[in-house]
């Protein structure tokens, strides 16, 4: 049975940023229960693993009991269905963002009808940190540490920095 007061937070989250960390933060306001889940591509390699990636997910949401770490494969739809969830949580930072999210909206619902997509707009002064960027920064030696949550900066750091 789908709940719909159970939400998703999909993700690649490579690494996770403050931005994303803000979403979360915000989506424990309106949900009893978040589950962040990581999307892991076979077709497509990431900087830090999956499992890395939500090993860094937990240390920086682990102060907020409400929410839950996940990893997953394939369709989010089934993904969706196999945790019971109704409500998927997707972030905006700029208009660029929509037309992308929408479409994969308009799919996941054409697909589960019953799975509702709820847009939530990025904190303005986080609206122009990502994933690659922090990334591309931290690759180069730069200071990430207002890109990323306190708590992880070091994990992110040594991971950039054994990369160079």
């Amino acid at each position: 049975m789908i709940q719909k007061g159970v939400c998703v937070y999909p993700g690649s989250f490579d690494p996770v940023t403050n931005g994303h960390l803000d979403l979360i933060e915000r989506a424990t306001q309106v949900f009893p229960r978040v589950i962040v889940a990581v999307l892991n591509n076979p077709g497509k390699q990431g900087f830090f693993p999956v499992e890395e990636r939500v090993r860094l997910l937990a240390k920086a949401c682990a102060h907020l009991p409400k929410v839950e770490i996940d990893s997953f494969q394939g369709l989010l739809v089934d993904y969706m269905k196999k945790v019971n969830a109704g409500i998927v949580i997707r972030g905006l930072r700029a208009v660029t963002d929509f037309e992308s999210e929408f479409l994969m909206a308009q799919v996941n619902h054409q697909i589960s009808p019953e799975i509702e997509t709820l847009f939530m707009m990025t904190s303005p002064q986080f609206a122009y940190i990502s994933s690659s960027v922090v990334r591309e920064i931290g690759g180069f030696g730069g200071e990430i540490a207002s890109f990323v949550p306190g708590s992880i900066l070091e994990d992110i750091s040594t991971a950039l920095k054994k990369a160079r």
